[in-house]
């Protein structure tokens, strides 16, 4: 699925002002719901195709959004704050506990492009040919194949929520014709959706995507500014490595300061400074242990 090209004049952040019509409706048939989650939908595929897009870092932060849903929905505490520390703060041998481990799975779910072996990456715990199977379970309109693949994994393994949305937001994306995945299910859900079946799941899908598709386009928007920020102040930098730090910054959701290519103090005195210059946010409100991002 190839994007028309885009009118020169539009940019991301004009993408991102939805239509009223999309944004105010509120379908109750599945051809409603259908037309609205449609039209979210091409308009994020126009924003994803637009040189200006992080498509890298967006999908990093939606996977954290995905994964803080799907924590929710097992009922544990740990919000996005949580996430990022059991992710970025993980030292070699530390084990990130159930919650760390569903941020991992799917940030590894975003980093490569969609096929089975890049999914038993994102959930090691189910064969390839498993999860192979599931991908190929849907067919015809792309949300009704990410909610056939939905449900077949859940009928198969009633408790894996994570797998299921995981599995239907990769067979969303290759309808789409984008080589990676888009975390847009989850966040969209609530906990009662992931119990329906058929076209009741239908229609949950829909008004999901509807609303996080849209939020999708909103954030890329946002994230564009940023990231183009960070771009505009990067030949300020003086220190050595800061080139790779903010390659670094533009493409993941969070970056502790331990682990950019700089020595320590070097590395914390670069993270201030992009802090003073309005290019990155501290994310904790924590005076040790910060994570940094835009």
């Amino acid at each position: 699925m190839t994007p028309d090209r885009a009118d020169p004049l539009e940019t991301t952040e004009t993408l991102a002002a939805f239509p009223a019509r999309v944004t105010q409706a509120r379908g109750e048939t599945l051809e409603d719901v259908a037309f609205l989650s449609g039209a979210a939908l091409c308009r994020l595929h126009v924003v994803l195709a637009r040189v200006e897009t992080p498509g890298t870092l967006l999908r990093d932060r939606l996977a954290l959004r995905a994964a803080e849903a799907c924590v929710a929905f097992s009922g544990r505490p740990e919000r996005a704050a949580d996430l990022r520390d059991a992710v970025h703060l993980l030292r070699p041998g530390d084990l990130p506990g159930p919650a760390g481990e569903t941020a991992l799975s799917w940030r590894r779910a975003v980093e490569r492009p969609v096929s089975a072996a890049g999914m038993q990456r994102a959930l090691p715990s189910l064969e390839s040919t498993r999860l192979a199977a599931w991908l190929d379970t849907g067919s015809g309109a792309p949300v009704s194949r990410a909610a056939r693949v939905f449900e077949a994994v859940l009928t198969e393994a009633p408790r894996a929520e994570v797998a299921a949305l995981t599995l239907a937001d990769a067979a969303l994306a290759r309808a789409l014709g984008w080589d990676r995945v888009v975390p847009l299910l989850a966040p969209g859900l609530g906990r009662a959706d992931l119990r329906r079946r058929g076209e009741d799941l239908r229609l949950a899908c829909h008004r999901a995507l509807a609303e996080s598709a849209a939020e999708a386009v909103r954030l890329a928007g946002d994230l564009g500014r940023r990231t183009a920020h960070l771009s505009a102040v990067a030949p300020k930098l003086r220190a050595k490595g800061a080139g790779e730090a903010v390659a670094m910054f533009r493409t993941r959701d969070a970056v502790a300061a331990s682990a950019l290519p700089l020595p320590d103090r070097a590395a914390r005195r670069l993270c201030d400074r992009l802090v003073d210059l309005g290019a990155v946010r501290e994310l904790t409100g924590r005076e040790t242990f910060r994570l940094y991002g835009v």
